[in-house]
């Protein structure tokens, strides 16, 4: 049951790094992780099949899609191998390292003067798009790797986040914007001032784009500077002449247009849990031109699969990790489980010195993710990204009157369907699988034999 210690690499250097959509998928196939897909597949339930098989294995390029000019890659940054790449690591455990080290290092990324690449091609049509039907109860064809581009009307200052995005017609979609979050803020601001919301929409950007877009920044930071870190430095964005806002140089696709202040439609869809969200009226984004760059591709992402989960859990992970280090000193790692949609449940692994600390760090974990609602703190010698060992740690190390921690009618994940969803309530659970420091540590060691490691069974059988 003890970790494996890996050997810790040297990050990738950057100046090798592609700072593109397309040029990563390169990447990914120089390095075997990408595969291609040459017959033509339906846009319509087929390609998402395809991707559903690829769940923790390959990116997936497809060449040729039914009815469309454009090809379409999904399953990108599916594994934490490649999430690891996107951010220029070369050791998927040094990620959190990479988000902390980025906190207070971020700069402007280059602006660039001339015509970007995205102005190469132009269409009025979302009827052009590839824009893929996932799942049978749907509300329909989904765009979901969209990050939206707005400037706050107030502030004066540009945001960017994933926003999801129903087709409903050739120049009108239904745009899913949490309440409270920062483009609503925008939106909200805009609509005080009697205006639509100008934006610009990148489909198939470089990953780190996509993780900075998602990460859960303070609001009025710009996310493209985050974005720029973890380039270290080399994204360059350039202006949108419709929005005015920067956006990606390179980005394969970006939709311009209003989202309209008066104006809203019905959309639902598969959420992170692999559950249908709530049907909702949501604003309605009309459409004034799609502009598009020779060959480009199109990015789709599987809702409720692993580049789903990841680009958003990931982020959210490492900053778990900061604060219950804040609170506990000697915590290792922290691993949002597979099991738990890399959302809902975590397994957080300490150096324990005190009895309590596991408490605290439970506590804590609660503190800095309210979507979390179970967490398991483990000794050093369990693997938290072991389920089976996480398991034996809790059969084990705990006993349940004096290590559970039932924390109940707190702020939960509105995508929990076991939970108040209405009032966003729900009960969290927190488990103490650590051994007790009242007893001698011999009576928990896992036994070994003796040069187990070097046997081969190849030398015997």
């Amino acid at each position: 049951m003890t970790t494996k210690r890996s050997i810790r690499k040297k990050p990738t250097d950057p100046r090798s790094m592609p700072k593109d959509f397309r040029s990563f998928l390169s990447l990914l196939e120089e390095k075997g992780e990408l595969v291609r897909v040459s017959k033509s597949v339906s846009s319509k339930f087929e390609l998402a099949a395809v991707v559903s098989k690829l769940e923790g294995k390959q990116a997936i390029l497809f060449e040729k899609i039914d009815k469309s000019q454009f090809k379409v890659a999904s399953n990108v940054i599916g594994t934490r191998t490649r999430f690891a790449l996107a951010v220029a690591m070369t050791e998927y455990d040094l990620i959190h390292s990479r988000f902390l080290r980025m906190n207070g290092t971020t700069s402007k990324p280059k602006r660039m003067s001339g015509s970007a690449p995205f102005y190469e091609n132009s269409s009025k049509d979302l009827n052009e798009l590839p824009i893929v039907s996932h799942f049978e109860k749907d509300a329909g064809p989904y765009i979901t790797s969209s990050i939206v581009f707005a400037k706050d009307p107030e502030k004066g200052t540009q945001n960017s986040s994933t926003h999801r995005l129903l087709k409903v017609d050739d120049k009108n979609m239904v745009i899913r914007m949490v309440e409270g979050r920062h483009l609503h803020k925008c939106y909200c601001s805009a609509i005080e001032h009697g205006d639509d919301l100008k934006v610009a929409i990148s489909i198939g950007v470089h990953p780190a784009v996509s993780i900075a877009a998602a990460y859960q920044a303070a609001y009025g930071v710009d996310e493209m500077l985050i974005a720029n870190s973890l380039l270290d430095g080399e994204l360059t964005v350039s202006k949108n002449i419709y929005s005015q806002l920067y956006i990606p140089t390179c980005s394969e696709i970006v939709l311009e247009g209003r989202i309209l202040k008066d104006k809203t439609e019905y959309e639902w869809m598969v959420e992170m849990l692999r559950t249908y969200d709530f049907k909702r009226k949501q604003p309605v984004f009309e459409l004034d031109r799609i502009r598009f760059r020779n060959n480009a591709i199109f990015h789709d992402i599987l809702p409720g699969f692993a580049e789903h989960r990841l680009l958003m859990g990931l982020p959210v992970e490492a900053k778990i990790f900061q604060a219950v280090k804040n609170v506990v000193p000697t915590t290792i790692a922290v691993h949002l489980t597979d099991g738990g949609s890399n959302w809902l449940d975590a397994v957080i692994q300490i150096r324990k010195r005190l009895e309590g600390e596991p408490k605290n760090a439970l506590l804590a974990a609660f503190a800095s993710h309210p979507s979390l609602k179970i967490a398991i703190v483990v000794d050093q010698d369990i693997d938290p990204r072991d389920a089976r060992a996480v398991e034996y740690a809790v059969a084990t190390r705990c006993q349940a009157d004096r290590d559970l921690v039932i924390v109940d009618n707190t702020k939960g994940s509105s995508l929990d369907p076991s939970s108040d969803q209405v009032n966003l309530l729900t009960t969290k659970m927190g488990i103490d699988a650590t051994a007790t420091l009242l007893k001698p540590k011999d009576r928990f060691e896992v036994a070994t034999i003796p040069e187990q490691e070097k046997i081969k069974l190849s030398n015997y059988f």
